[in-house]
């Protein structure tokens, strides 16, 4: 079954002399490892770095954190609660962390944003989009990235290797299908907002994968 088309917020990003990059991309994608790559890059370059996470990045981000991926009681979530406590966390990251360092002329790297929101509970969940773009818009304001990564890997590779980690999270435990839509739904985003969202080849070797992000985030940092 092929996703709904993505609807985003469509607030022009914030003016500040920092930068927002943001990660997204199916499990086990690789994300963890590109951005750990990108932010020794950048500090090599002498730009003041920040990585944050989401769901987290803040003591209350982080607890929303454990109830929505690693609590088995979360098990018996809905889908409408789940959107809601990752938009909360990202209402917090926003206001305690970003935005601050964003003034202060730092650059923010991401793993994952707004974006995941739109795709994992719009086309993944199959909630109502313009609810979920309304969320969004509630919860990050004008904080929009200046550039998004969507790192693109067929979801039976990605789950074949997130499936082997031991610690239990619910997010990695939905059905093929679930992770087939959210693909789509990555696909359908950086149609729509090329200039933003750049989709990456995740299926290549970790360095040509890597000097992609390199040569896409050198236009925005300069």
């Amino acid at each position: 079954m092929r996703a709904a088309s993505i609807i985003a917020p469509k607030t022009p990003p914030m003016t500040a002399p920092g930068k927002f990059i943001t990660f997204e991309g199916g499990e086990g994608c690789g994300k963890s490892t590109h951005i750990m790559y990108l932010i020794a890059r950048l500090r090599a370059a002498g730009h003041t770095v920040r990585a944050v996470r989401e769901p987290g990045g803040t003591d209350i981000g982080e607890q929303i954190r454990h109830v929505l991926q690693y609590s088995h009681q979360s098990l018996a979530m809905t889908p409408e609660t789940e959107l809601l406590l990752f938009c909360a966390s990202r209402a917090q990251l926003v206001r305690e962390v970003i935005r601050p360092a964003l003034r202060a002329g730092e650059i923010i790297v991401a793993d994952r944003f707004a974006d995941s929101t739109t795709v994992y509970q719009g086309a993944g969940r199959q909630l109502p989009l313009a609810t979920i773009a309304a969320l969004n818009q509630f919860a990050v304001g004008d904080c929009q990235p200046d550039l998004t990564v969507v790192l693109d890997l067929d979801p039976r590779v990605g789950l074949e290797r997130a499936r082997g980690r031991e610690l239990f999270d619910r997010m990695e435990n939905q059905s093929l299908e679930f992770y087939d839509r959210v693909r789509q739904g990555y696909l359908d985003l950086a149609r729509r907002e090329p200039d933003r969202v750049k989709i990456v080849d995740a299926h290549r070797s970790v360095a040509e994968v890597q000097q992609e992000i390199w040569e896409l985030t050198r236009h925005v940092v300069g």
